[in-house]
């Protein structure tokens, strides 16, 4: 078994979020954007967390295989898994080994030569559209949105099954129009799924203030499902 050695900064071994059925969720260290609704800010610093070999992340998740069965799996998130390209490659090729079924959550910022790498173990991508102009990728998330599509691109050449995410921040992209250029966006990608709305919230208040970070969205209200109900409708009409 592969001894490459990465860096982790969680693990959450019943995940329902990051993917079909129960996950092991493996939450990477490290990541090139600061998105102003992050949620893991401890996951930035690529220093920071702990170093774990391939076979240790394995066995991890191997101890949890009896609740995920064949209708669950692993995922790597984060933090940003292709950052750190050679051990998510060789963790998610062992888990294919295994039988395990296999996902990523990314914001789909690497190059794209690591980005292959990993993908060629992936059985899912499921993939950050945070904002569909690139001036509130920079404003908000210090990335570019070219970058984003050439990732979301490189899934559907390999025939990837793609999930696509986007965070709804209220005064920010919660527009009917904004969310009408999400489905357009989205829906030029011939391996997609779904599209996933999911709501801003501030659980991660305690984190920023424990880490003494400013939390740039203090003051933004959360969004509910008042907010939610009629975007996600906009998403179910025809182009």
């Amino acid at each position: 078994m592969d001894t490459l050695q990465g860096r982790i900064s969680a693990f959450q071994t019943l995940g329902t979020l990051e993917g079909p059925g129960i996950r092991f969720v493996v939450f990477f260290q490290g990541c090139p954007l600061r998105c102003a609704y992050c949620h893991n800010p401890e996951t930035w610093d690529v220093q920071g967390g702990t170093v774990y070999t391939v076979e240790e992340v394995i066995a991890k998740a191997m101890r949890c295989r009896p609740y995920f069965g064949d209708t669950g799996g692993i995922t790597l998130s984060g933090g940003e898994p292709l950052l750190q390209s050679a051990f998510a490659a060789a963790l998610l090729r062992e888990a294919g080994e295994q039988g395990i079924h296999t996902a990523i959550c990314t914001a789909g910022t690497a190059d794209l030569e690591s980005a292959r790498r990993v993908l060629a173990h992936t059985d899912l991508v499921i993939a950050d559209l945070k904002f569909t102009a690139d001036e509130d990728y920079a404003r908000y998330c210090g990335g570019k949105l070219d970058r984003v599509l050439d990732f979301l691109h490189l899934t559907e050449k390999m025939g990837l099954p793609l999930w696509i995410r986007q965070v709804i921040v209220p005064t920010i992209n919660d527009t009917p129009a904004q969310v009408a250029a999400l489905r357009e966006m989205a829906g030029q990608f011939s391996n997609l799924e779904k599209i996933e709305l999911l709501p801003f919230r501030k659980l991660c208040l305690e984190k920023y203030d424990n880490l003494k970070i400013p939390f740039p969205l203090r003051e933004i209200p959360e969004a509910d499902e008042k907010i939610l109900a009629p975007l996600q409708k906009i998403l179910e009409e025809r182009g």
